[in-house]
């Protein structure tokens, strides 16, 4: 069963609220910096479960994606450089930001997607686990690799390229 929109007094639906999604949100962000101009041309999110536009998001122009790639070839550069110990507690900090918002989170999967209440929540629950995961593996240096319980996850890893330790 769908998650049922509980609506405040201005019509937008508390989740929404919560989670800071406006009528029109930038879909273009480098992590400190957000599309704001809106340069992209803009779609709409449309949940399955009424018809209902949720939010429209801006699209990447091509001056704002060339911005991003560049700064994550940077902000990877310097991401490698962070020990794996200390990169374990940022992705910690994402982990504890997932389960402060897990409801919300849940009610958006589950508005977007057409899901159950309960998948939305599992599907929040999967990305923490996934945060406690890579805490955990963070400490462990031995250069092992697992192999992922998603096929997506090796298929997405295999068709880059053989060079990648995926």
């Amino acid at each position: 069963m769908p998650v049922r929109t509980t609506k405040n007094r201005g019509g937008k639906v508390d989740f929404l609220r919560r989670l800071g999604i406006e009528s029109r949100n930038s879909g273009v962000s480098t992590g400190s910096w957000w599309d704001a101009d809106f340069a992209g041309s803009l779609f709409d999110v449309v949940s399955p479960v009424d018809g209902k536009t949720i939010a429209s998001v801006s699209k990447a122009s091509a001056v704002a994606y060339e911005r991003v790639v560049t700064t994550a070839e940077s902000a990877f550069s310097c991401w490698s450089l962070i020990p794996a110990p200390k990169r374990g507690e940022i992705i910690l900090q994402i982990g504890l930001k997932l389960r402060a918002f897990k409801e919300p989170l849940g009610a958006l999967v589950s508005y977007e997607m057409g899901k159950s209440l309960q998948e939305g929540l599992g599907e929040v629950q999967e990305m923490i686990d996934i945060c406690d995961f890579a805490v955990g593996q963070s400490r462990m240096l031995y250069g092992f690799t697992m192999h992922s319980e998603h096929v997506s996850v090796a298929h997405w890893c295999s068709s880059l390229g053989s060079n990648l330790q995926c």
